[in-house]
This record gives C-alpha cells, structure tokens and sequence, in this order.
C-alpha cells in the first residue's frame, strides 16, 4: 500500500476540491476525490449541453458544476486543481493563490506521492511517440509502466496501485511543466521551437516551462538532452546529475547515436552498436531521433535484444503517420499530431521521396510558418488549406524563394469533407494523401485526436 497516498486522501476528505475543465481527463479525478469524501466542485467554460456526456458523468460522481462565461470568477475552495490548457498567470488563478487557495495540478499531486522511478519527456515535437516508445522498452525488460501525463490519461487514480518497483514514464506539456517544482528521476528533452505562443507571453516563458523538467533534479538523476537542438543542448548547465545527449550528426561523450545506418550507444566514450536504423518499423527520421532519445533514456535498464525486439514491432501511436486506407490506388495518411509547422516539415514531409498532397490549417497559435514554406514548395504537389491558418500557410508558400506556381496547386476549403473531396480529385494513382495540419486543432475540433478521426471517417467512407 502507498502510505504516503493514503496520508494525502485522507486529509482531503471532507475538504471543497475544485477541477478546472470538465474534459475526458478530469473526469476520474473528479470521481476519485469524490469517492475519498471532498466536496467536488467541477468548472467549465462550456455550458451543460455543450459539455454532452462528460457534464452527465460528472454530476452522476457527485461534483457541483459552475458552468459558463464567468466559471473562474466566484471558485471557493481549499484546492483548485489547474487543467494544463488554464494559464498559471490567469488572473482569477492569481486571486485564488492570494487568497490562500492551494492551485496545483495532477501531475504536481502525482509526482508528490509516487513511490517509484519517474522517466518524464517533454519537448516541442515527438513527446508522444518518444514516451510509448520508452514504455515499450521498459514493458519488454519486464518492468510494470504506469503510462500518462499529456499523453492522455492522467495517472493520478492509480496512484494507489504503484509500486516501489515500477515504472512511471509520463509525458509532460509547458503547461504542466510552467508550475512544477519537481523534477523526473530521468528527463528527456525531444527538441525546441517555438509552439504554443497563443498561451505564454512569449517563446522565451515556453523555454523556461520546459526547462522545469531538469531545474529540480538531484545529483543522482539523469537528463538526456537533443545535442541537434541549439535550445535542447543549452539546457546542459542546469543538469545536476548523469548528462546523456543524442545525435544524428556526431557522436556524443554519453547517449545514443547514429552512425550511417547504425543505432549505437556512446557510454562515456565506449561505443556500442545496437541496429540498423531501417529496422526501426515507423517510419522517418524524426523516428530515428524518438528513438535515439528513448534508448538514452533506458540505457542500463533495458538490454540490447529487448530494444531491437521493440524497434521491428513497434508500429507507432495513432495519428502519426497513420496509414488510413488506400482508395484506387491512393495511400491516405493520418498524421493529425503535426500540430505545429516543424512537426509538419520533421514528420510527414521527409517520409516521402516523392511529391505528395497535404491537408494542413487549423488554428492559429501565432507561431511563424515562413520556414515551412520552402519545404512546402520542395515536397507538395498540391496543398490544401483550411482553418485560421490557411492564409498564413498559403503567404509562407508563395513567399518563399523556390516558389513555383507551375509546380504546386493551393487550394482553399472550408471543412475536412471538402478537403478530402478536394485531394480526391486532385490525386492519381500511385500518389499519396496526408492529413498533416502544422497547426493545432482548436476552433474546428476539440482535439487533434477528434480532428484525425474525423479526416479517417471520411476516408474510410470514401466509395
């Protein structure tokens, strides 16, 4: 049994506890506390009816809802768990803090009580298959992972159930880093550029969050850091414990590497060859580099046969690079993380030796999409582009120097359904179709999740 758990839910009890967001991921911790005896207060901007089944649940586990406009204005409550996507300087968050409110987070609360080894990754692109990948790695060693964070599913409700000997391997945004004051056992870094500028003040407040990773650890931790990465690799002066840096470029004192078309690990300067990266089954290079921070991270832990076994059968997480459905002769790929213009150029547009046809626009996150261009211009054949992002995309393209409008097709839509109808037309056989947004989800979709399965739907009903 967690003692240290149970010491902390049996001090809550009785206690107002407030969740900020009434959204998939609150919702087992809104019914863990109030299965512990706190009196649940659940806060949405979205109105009842708006909310759907998670508004239902929530009051079914016995939360009191404050919906609408004002639902931060009047909170009373002894703590008030911030949802990542809630900015830690808003305003009423400030207020409540000052008057003597206790705002934390899940992952805050679950990184207070774990009891076991704690592998964290962060970073602008590539979290999400770098944290399964190492799960992966430590489940075929053996090992018992607890997998969440940003990934999707909060780890908090089990917290109960974990075990000095097992394995935490969490994903973690800027948004639940911004407010951490505790660091992983093992930090990794995928790599920097600017995203989310919607929400920080500015990119230099987004580096800083993310430096939160590393800032708190002990002498007897590790950080594995992206030496490719300029804003990565600064992050080195701050790392207290065992420094480990990955590279497809050259070779590290300490981590993985690539060596033309070998995968090996530098331990201190003592090299050892692991495998061919063509045996890595998800393809692209950014994989190749998911892969080279995982094994980073895992080294000592994991035995090279395990980490070859997990490359050649790992087929990556959905909506990333996802094969949907091939249609007369046409191979339509999901790749709706690509929330962001490097995610876009790293993933989905070096896969291909040919020119493809992209579906990219969403929302706008007020990050630069001039670097896009160029890539755009070297990879698509045709583009098209929806959402708030769309001018911004489409002016980054024409912009750009190798710009040929004999060469690329831009075409505006107003929805998926046109968009899909559009690149059908447009596609021949033999070609290739992506979904790949460089831009996040919000204002057409709640999610890049709902916004890939809506993109395979239509597919999928494609005659």
């Amino acid at each position: 049994m967690n003692t240290t758990a149970k010491a902390f839910f049996d001090s809550v009890k009785e206690k107002t506890v407030c969740f900020i967001g009434i959204g998939t991921s609150n919702l087992p911790l809104i019914k863990q506390f109030a299965d512990k005896g706190a009196r649940v207060i659940a806060c949405d901007r979205k109105d009842f009816d708006a909310l759907g089944e998670n508004g239902v649940k929530a009051k079914e586990y016995g939360a009191e809802l404050v919906l609408g406009e004002d639902y931060l204005k009047n909170i009373d409550a002894d703590i008030v768990f911030r949802s990542p996507g809630t900015p830690f300087y808003k305003e009423e968050l400030v207020r409540l803090r000052e008057n003597g409110a206790v705002l934390t987070s899940e992952m805050e609360v679950f990184f207070d009580l774990c009891p076991c080894n704690v592998i964290a990754v962060t970073g602008s692109d590539g979290k999400t298959t770098t944290t399964t990948i190492i799960s992966e790695l430590l489940k075929a060693a053996g090992k018992t992972v607890h997998l969440g964070g940003n990934i999707g599913k909060p780890l908090l409700p089990e917290i109960e159930s974990v075990s000095p000997g097992d394995w935490a391997v969490v994903e973690l945004s800027s948004f639940q880093l911004i407010s951490m004051r505790k660091s992983p056992d093992i930090a990794v870094v995928t790599n920097l550029a600017p995203n989310h500028l919607d929400i920080h003040k500015d990119m230099q407040e987004y580096i800083e969050a993310k430096k939160n990773i590393v800032l708190h650890q002990s002498a007897f931790s590790k950080a594995v850091l992206n030496l490719d990465n300029d804003i990565t690799n600064g992050f080195s002066a701050d790392v207290r414990g065992e420094l480990a840096k990955f590279s497809v470029k050259e070779k590290p004192f300490n981590g993985a590497f690539l060596d033309g078309y070998t995968v090996c690990y530098s331990r201190f300067g003592e090299v050892t060859p692991i495998m061919d990266y063509r045996d890595i089954k998800i393809p692209g290079m950014h994989n190749v580099e998911n892969y080279l921070a995982a094994i980073s991270a895992v080294w000592g832990i994991v035995d090279v046969p395990e980490i070859i076994a997990v490359a050649k059968s790992f087929g990556g997480v959905a909506h990333r690079a996802e094969l949907v459905r091939v249609v007369d002769g046409v191979e339509y790929y999901n790749d709706s993380i690509a929330s962001s213009p490097t995610r876009t150029a790293l993933g989905t547009l070096s896969l291909y030796d040919k020119k493809i046809i992209i579906i990219a626009g969403g929302y706008d996150k007020h990050i630069p999409y001039e670097p896009l261009g160029p890539v755009i211009n070297n990879k698509v054949k045709t583009l098209i582009l929806l959402g708030d992002t769309a001018p911004k995309i489409e002016a980054a393209v024409r912009g750009a120097d190798n710009f040929d409008p004999d060469s690329i097709t831009i075409i505006n839509v107003s929805n998926m359904e046109e968009a899909v109808a559009a690149a059908r037309e447009h596609a021949q056989r033999g070609d290739i179709v992506s979904l790949s947004p460089a831009s996040a989800s919000f204002g057409l979709y709640r999610n890049f999740e709902e916004r890939g399965n809506h993109f395979k739907s239509i597919v999928n009903g494609l005659k």
